[in-house]
C-alpha cells in the first residue's frame, strides 16, 4: 500500500469529521449517511490499512439499535444513531491527534531522474579511447560549434578518484562518444573470430551517459569495423568517414538539444 503523506491523512480525518456534523442533521437512513459512512470506511483503509484497528473499531460503531420490538419508538432509533455519530465524530478527531502526534513521515521512494528535462548545459562530454587524432578532432568541432567539450583527462583531479571526477565532470548537455579500435575480442564460442572494440571503459560511460540523459542526448562515433555493444542498439549511431561527413549530421543531433546552435561555425 502506497503510503499517505502526514498532512495529508490530517486533513482527510478533519474533513470526515466536518461533513459528520453535517451528516446528523439529514437523520439515519438517509443518502448523506450511506455516503459518508462509505467515504470514511475507504479512507480509513487508504490510510490505515484493510487490517487497521481504526477501520475495525469504526466498523463496530452501532448507528441504530442492537434489540428492539415493533412497539420501538422512532425517537429510539433516531437518539441511537445520533449517538453513533457523535462516538465517530469522537474517534476521527482522536485519530487525528494520533496522526499528528505519533506518524512519522512516510519514507517515498526515490524520485528517478527525468531525462526529457536534461541538463541546459553548453557542455559536450567526449568519451574516447586510444585515437586522440578524433578525439582531437571532435573536440575542435564542438568547441567551433561555441559548446564547451569536456574532455577527463584535462580535468582537475582535486584528490578525487576517478570516479568522483567522472561524476563530477558528467553534469553536462550532451554526451559524444568515440567506438575507435582500441581492444580485440570475441564471444567464447567463436573465439577465432576476433573483431576490433572499443575500450572498457568507453562502454561503461556510453551507457553511464544514455541512463543520466537519455538516448536523444547521446551519440556514438563509430569507426569502420568496429563491433557495436549490443545492449545499446537502440542508440543513435554515426559512422566515421574520411569524407568528414560525421560532421554534418553531429551538428543536425547537437542543434536538436541546442536550436539556437549556428551550423555556420563550425565551416
Amino acid at each position: 500500500m502506497k503510503p499517505v503523506p502526514k498532512q495529508k491523512a490530517i486533513s482527510k480525518l478533519e474533513t470526515l469529521a466536518e461533513q459528520a456534523e453535517e451528516t446528523q442533521k439529514h437523520g439515519r437512513g438517509s443518502l448523506e449517511f450511506t455516503q459518508w459512512y462509505q467515504a470514511v470506511k475507504g479512507a480509513l483503509a487508504n490510510i490505515f490499512g484493510d487490517a487497521s484497528r481504526h477501520l475495525r473499531e469504526f466498523n463496530n460503531i452501532p448507528f441504530t439499535l442492537s434489540f428492539w420490538h415493533d412497539g420501538t419508538p422512532d425517537s429510539d432509533f433516531e437518539d441511537e444513531f445520533q449517538r453513533g455519530m457523535r462516538v465517530a465524530i469522537s474517534y476521527l478527531k482522536a485519530m487525528q491527534e494520533e496522526v499528528a502526534e505519533y506518524w512519522e513521515e512516510p519514507e517515498m521512494p526515490p524520485k528517478l531522474p527525468d531525462v526529457s528535462k536534461v541538463s541546459r548545459s553548453r557542455k559536450v562530454f567526449v568519451v574516447h579511447g586510444h585515437d586522440h587524432g578524433l578525439k582531437e578532432a571532435v573536440a575542435r568541432f564542438v568547441s567551433q560549434l561555441g559548446l564547451d567539450p569536456v574532455i577527463l583527462h584535462e580535468q582537475p583531479n582535486q584528490g578525487r578518484t576517478i570516479m568522483e571526477k567522472f561524476e563530477h565532470n558528467a553534469e553536462v548537455g550532451f554526451a559524444v562518444v568515440l567506438l575507435t579500435a582500441d581492444d580485440i575480442g570475441a564471444a567464447k564460442k567463436t573465439a577465432e573470430q576476433l573483431r576490433d572494440r572499443a575500450r572498457q571503459n568507453v562502454v561503461f560511460e556510453f551507457g553511464y551517459f544514455i541512463g543520466k540523459l537519455g538516448r536523444k542526448h547521446v551519440c556514438g562515433l563509430v569507426c569502420p569495423g568496429i563491433e557495436i555493444p549490443s545492449d545499446v542498439l537502440g542508440v543513435l549511431y554515426i559512422p566515421v568517414d574520411e569524407s568528414g561527413q560525421w560532421r554534418l549530421l553531429l551538428i543536425k543531433e547537437l542543434k536538436a538539444v541546442w536550436q539556437d546552435l549556428d551550423a555556420n561555425l563550425a565551416i
